[in-house]
C-alpha cells in the first residue's frame, strides 16, 4: 500500500514490482552534465507516466526556480511551474523503474527525503540509484571510470570508490541516500569521473558510463547508444582542439601516464610545462564557442 504524504500527489498509475529508483535532480554538483544527460537520456528511452508529482509550492523557491511564461501574440497564454516528477516505467525486458527528475528542492529537504523513502519502500524499491558526474584529473583519451558513495560496503566495492575520509556539503541525493537506506533499501550514488577541464561542458561519455553503469548494477535493459555515438562526437571536437597545443597536448600526456602509473602500466613523463585545468577549460570554451 502507497504510503500518503501531503508532499505529493499520486497520478493513479500502477507501479510495477520490485523496481529500481534512479535520482538525478537539478541544482548540485554535476560534471560534464553528466546525471542529467544520462537521466534525460533514460527518460527518452524508457516509456514512462508520471507517478508521482511533489508540491512544488512546498519544496521550491520560485524567484530562485522561476516558471516560464508562454506568450501567444502579446497574450500571457499559460505558465509552466518547475516540478519534482516521480515518473515509472518497464525496460524492454518488463524490469520496473521508476525515476525522480526535476529541480533539487530548496526547502523542507528531511520531510522531502522521508517521502521519497517512505514512498519507495511502500513501492517495494529494491535499489535506489543516484546519477551524476565529478571534476578529476582524468584524460577524455581514456574510458570514463565511476566512484560510488554506497549505504555499504558490498554496493561501493561493486562500483569502486575513492579511498579515504573527506567532508563537504551534501546535495539531495546523498541526504535520500541516507533515508532509503535508513528504510532498508540498499542505495548507491554513481559518479562519472570527468576529465576537469571539460567539467563546465556536456561530456557525453560520462553520462553513457552512468547508465553502463546503472544496467550492471541494476540488471536493467538500457540502451546507451546514442549517449556513445554523442560522445564521439564530442570527442572529436576536444582532440581537434587539443592538437593545436604543444601545451595542452603535453596536458593529457601527463593525464595519461597519471593514470597508467596507478593502473601499473609502464610510463614515461615529459618535463614541459603543462596548462592549469582552468586554463584549458577557458580555451575549450572559446574553441565550442565559436563551432
Amino acid at each position: 500500500m502507497t504510503v500518503p504524504s501531503s508532499l505529493y500527489r499520486l497520478t493513479g498509475e500502477l507501479a510495477p514490482p520490485s523496481p529500481v529508483l534512479v535520482v538525478a535532480l537539478d541544482g548540485w554538483v554535476d560534471a560534464g552534465l553528466a546525471g542529467a544527460t544520462a537521466m534525460a537520456s533514460l527518460l527518452e528511452a524508457v516509456a514512462t507516466r508520471p507517478y508521482a508529482v511533489f508540491d512544488g509550492e512546498e519544496l521550491l523557491d520560485n524567484r530562485a526556480r522561476r516558471p516560464k511564461i508562454g506568450i501567444v501574440d502579446g497574450i500571457n497564454d499559460s505558465i509552466e511551474w518547475p516540478e519534482v516528477i516521480l515518473s515509472v516505467g518497464v525496460d524492454r525486458l518488463g524490469s520496473g523503474i521508476f525515476m525522480l527528475a526535476g529541480p533539487e528542492p530548496d526547502m523542507r529537504w528531511q520531510s522531502f527525503s522521508q517521502a521519497v523513502a517512505e514512498l519507495a519502500k511502500s513501492l517495494d524499491v529494491r535499489l535506489m540509484v543516484g546519477l551524476g558526474g565529478f571534476p578529476a584529473g582524468a584524460p577524455h583519451t581514456r574510458p570514463v571510470k565511476l566512484a560510488a558513495t554506497a549505504s555499504n560496503v558490498q554496493l561501493a566495492q561493486q562500483i569502486g570508490f575513492i579511498p579515504g575520509a573527506i567532508d563537504f556539503p551534501a546535495g539531495i541525493q546523498a541526504v535520500l541516500e541516507r533515508a532509503c537506506s535508513s528504510v532498508g533499501i540498499p542505495a548507491v550514488g554513481l559518479w562519472a569521473r570527468v576529465p576537469h577541464y571539460v567539467a563546465a561542458m556536456p561530456f557525453p561519455a560520462a553520462s553513457a558510463a552512468l547508465l553502463d553503469g546503472l544496467a550492471s548494477l541494476s540488471g536493467l535493459v538500457i540502451d546507451s547508444h546514442l549517449l556513445t555515438e554523442a560522445a564521439d562526437e564530442a570527442r572529436a571536437k576536444v582532440d581537434e582542439l587539443i592538437s593545436q597545443s604543444s601545451e595542452h597536448q603535453a596536458m593529457v600526456r601527463q593525464l595519461e601516464q597519471q593514470i597508467d602509473e596507478i593502473e601499473g602500466k609502464p610510463v614515461s613523463f615529459d618535463d614541459r610545462r603543462v596548462p592549469s585545468g582552468d586554463e584549458i577549460a577557458a580555451e575549450l570554451e572559446r574553441y565550442l564557442r565559436g563551432q
